[in-house]
């Protein structure tokens, strides 16, 4: 398939109107696509060449790549002309009138890409066999609530219930741009009712602005999106052409 006609990349169910999900697969070799590369920025190949190993860097080029070419579809431009730059701590958005919000995850094998037209998204993707030291992250991470209801819950259970907590404050951390320096802590999240669900939190963590979706990913991984509407009018919601149609 050739990388510069074609987004190699399967489309999830959206988690709502105007927010599209994507995931894709990056395989275990240490390939790098030429055709993948010459889609990349200057900056972008130079961050690729930073990678330690040949593995690490054939994966970071196809999701990058992907993404190009996920927005220049939805843009109507060539990938390589994206205007991908960083804002406000870094946060990477699209320079470009009228362009969707976007945030990508990865993990060892795969990744998952949204593109938003109806304001900030933030995902998160983790291996569901990922190893954590549950307990102890949850005393720095999770609220007095959280860790109450992970004290009744079998080790097991305590690792996965942390991961999805995890995959929902990274998400949410993401959309904002917020990163490690949010008050993950602080960040209560439901996760038995019949949706994720913000239970509280400090601004601009406000559940009545958030919408939290578990993203339906393979059952070897787990995923969630975070939806930030901002009733304070901040940031400015996007508007843009329609989203691209799954292939």
């Amino acid at each position: 398939m050739s990388s510069a006609g074609n987004v190699v990349a399967r489309a999830l169910p959206p988690p709502a109107d105007g927010v599209h999900v994507w995931w894709r697969e990056l395989h275990a070799d240490d390939r790098i696509d030429p055709g993948f590369v010459a889609l990349l920025s200057q900056a972008e190949r130079a961050r690729a060449e930073r990678f330690g190993t040949p593995l690490l860097r054939a994966r970071y080029v196809a999701g990058r790549a992907t993404l190009r070419l996920l927005l220049g579809r939805c843009l109507g431009i060539d990938a390589a002309d994206v205007p991908i730059t960083r804002g406000r701590r870094g946060r990477p958005y699209v320079e470009r009138d009228g362009a969707p919000d976007f945030n990508v995850s990865h993990t060892r094998d795969a990744a998952i890409i949204a593109l938003s037209t109806r304001g900030p998204v933030g995902v998160d993707l983790e291996r569901g066999d990922r190893s954590v030291d549950a307990a102890r992250l949850a005393r720095k991470f999770a609220t007095a609530r959280e860790r109450a209801v992970m004290a009744a819950l079998g080790d097991d259970d305590v690792r996965r219930r942390f991961l999805r907590l995890w995959t929902c404050k990274e998400a949410m951390s993401k959309a904002t741009g917020d990163g490690l320096a949010a008050p993950m802590g602080k960040l209560d999240v439901d996760v038995d009712a019949s949706a994720l669900r913000l239970v509280d939190g400090p601004a601009p963590y406000v559940p009545a602005d958030w919408s939290l979706v578990a993203l339906d990913v393979p059952a070897t991984h787990m995923a969630t999106a975070a939806l930030w509407r901002p009733s304070t009018g901040e940031p400015r919601e996007a508007t843009s052409p329609a989203l691209p149609a799954a292939r």
